[in-house]
């Protein structure tokens, strides 16, 4: 899961190895003053973690890596 814009990771709904299931949120990112949900795209497992709370990312930035 990529970042879609850049922002602040400002909420980890999800720990490495929970299995999420599409559309399923994982974690809230706040660009623009706008807190944006990103979901699971697939049924799958957390395989990594990328990133932690209060991090700054760019667009294109590794999130959340599922398998």
């Amino acid at each position: 899961i990529t970042a879609p814009l850049p922002g602040t990771v400002s909420e980890i709904k999800v720990k490495k190895g929970e299995k999420v299931k599409e559309g399923q949120p994982l974690l809230k990112l706040i660009a623009m003053k706008m807190e944006n949900e990103i979901a699971s795209p697939i049924n799958a497992a957390v395989k990594e973690i990328k990133v932690k709370k209060n991090a700054n990312v760019n667009k294109g930035d590794i999130l959340i890596v599922l398998e």
